[in-house]
């Protein structure tokens, strides 16, 4: 596993997972954590193309109201503009890899190290990253460029994890296991300071 490791990131690409209008049905939206999503998923986009470094997106579809593919709500979301020689893969799994074409795609561009970005942090984030991880990935988990709910307890009413325990658990979870836990300067600093020393 690669995740202690140094990879550079002109080898890397950034994979932003479900960043869709789909979960913008009903009252969970207002109740995320990171009022930046957008901003800053957009400022890794921008950083990476300007380094001409693959930018993936990823659609989660499943019977869920707005998830559907015939939903009107199964669409990026507006702050997005994909060019027309980024990829989108349609999924229907936790992780981007199993039900996808993601990982040959990434194995045709010579991609090592993966920048991982979108919603829900703890649900198709973290399995993306765990996937990724035991591929042999170097993975950044960019923590504010993603999103999270707080969640109830499966079976126990009235308890709730709120999004600030969600976050501070997937920290533990992931952190120095699976992934670098980064933000999204950090890697826009590591993207620029490359391009900068290739000019």
């Amino acid at each position: 596993m690669l995740f202690n490791k140094s990879v550079p990131i002109a080898e890397s690409a950034l994979i932003v997972v479900d960043v869709q209008d789909s979960f913008k049905i009903g009252p969970r939206w207002d109740t995320r954590n990171n009022k930046r999503f957008e901003d800053n998923v957009a400022k890794l986009i921008a950083a990476f193309r300007e380094r001409d470094l693959p930018v993936v997106f990823i659609m989660h579809s499943d019977e869920d109201d707005g998830f559907h593919i015939d939903s009107p709500e199964y669409k990026l979301m507006d702050f997005i503009d994909r060019r027309a020689d980024e990829l989108v893969f349609h999924k229907t799994t936790r992780n981007a890899f199993t039900s996808t074409g993601l990982g040959a795609y990434l194995l045709e561009k010579g991609v090592r190290r993966l920048a991982i970005s979108g919603i829900t942090m703890e649900q198709c984030c973290e399995t993306t990253t765990r996937i990724a991880a035991d591929l042999g990935y170097k993975v950044d988990f960019v923590i504010d460029a993603m999103v999270t709910f707080p969640i109830p307890h499966p079976t126990i009413a009235g308890r709730t994890l709120d999004v600030q325990q969600v976050e501070e658990r997937t920290i533990y979870a992931l952190g120095n296991r699976f992934a670098d836990i980064r933000t999204a300067d950090e890697l826009v600093s590591e993207v620029k300071a490359e391009l900068a020393g290739i000019a």
